[in-house]
């Protein structure tokens, strides 16, 4: 009976692992990579996608919930994210502020997962600088480009990226060329003009980048997964709506409210997914 409890348990956590996989992927700043690692599924997923044929038996039974909840969050979420974020902008990005900053801890425990060097604390210097000199650069710039068919296969590079890559949210590099709101709207609206062009696109980008990246994280843990960590706190300050804490002591109440709730909530996810007992 205590085994069954615990499959039954596993099972659900797995769905909703998925489901917090597939919002991650499209809330901004979050990476659905990040979560992945956070949650332990990410040797086993990089390995399916990586080698899909060969990997296919033995792993898609495994993943099946997470993909099948990961399915549901991407698509479930699209459309209430598009409504909040044009109506309450500044707390939505809060709350994503608060749940990047709540995974830290669980972060910084996997890539430390194998030991920590100077090159560790190099390899996340070196980052956090190059991708915060990126973001300040495109928000100086105010770049902004109409959308297009080539533009969404821009997007879905993106997107596989933010899985393949952990820490790097497609988001971070949309927003500021003003075509995260579109992609978003398409996919929340089902939109094939825009979920065909991104979906071809991550398609692509998985079939010729996957093998790259995994063999990269495998030979190189330390260095690439401190690098994520760098990579993570610069997406996370660029987003933080600095401006609308000034806008009245209304506002910046609700946003420190979002941000400790976000917090918490990552926390108490974290905790939870620790009490799981692991697979074999």
């Amino acid at each position: 009976m205590k085994e069954k409890n615990t499959g039954v348990l596993r099972l659900v956590l797995r769905v909703l692992q998925g489901m917090l996989i597939g919002v991650g992927a499209v809330l901004p700043g979050i990476s659905g990579g990040v979560l992945c690692v956070v949650f332990g599924i990410y040797k086993p997923v990089m390995e399916l996608l990586s080698s899909p044929l060969k990997k296919f038996k033995t792993h898609v039974p495994k993943l099946l919930p997470v993909i099948l909840g990961a399915a549901l969050g991407f698509l479930g979420v699209a459309k209430v994210l598009a409504f909040f974020l044009e109506k309450y902008p500044d707390q939505s990005v809060c709350l994503f502020v608060g749940l990047i900053g709540g995974m830290l801890p669980s972060l910084l425990r996997e890539a430390g997962e194998q030991g920590r060097t100077k090159g560790s604390w190099i390899s996340t210097g070196v980052a956090f600088v190059l991708v915060l000199s990126l973001l300040l650069s495109l928000n100086v710039l105010s770049v902004t480009i109409l959308p297009s068919f080539g533009w969404y296969l821009f997007c879905g590079f993106c997107m596989a990226l933010s899985i393949i890559a952990p820490g790097m949210s497609f988001s971070t590099l949309l927003m500021p060329l003003g075509l995260y709101t579109p992609l978003v709207d398409g996919i929340g609206n089902l939109d094939f003009q825009v979920l065909l062009p991104a979906g071809i696109g991550a398609v692509v980008t998985i079939l010729c980048l996957a093998k790259a990246i995994d063999a990269l994280f495998t030979h190189f843990y330390n260095l690439a997964f401190h690098a994520i960590v760098g990579i993570v706190v610069a997406a996370t300050l660029v987003i933080i709506p600095f401006g609308s804490f000034t806008a009245g002591i209304g506002v910046a109440v609700a946003n420190v409210v979002c941000i400790v709730v976000g917090v918490a909530a990552a926390l108490a996810l974290d905790k939870f997914n620790q009490s799981v007992p692991k697979e074999d």
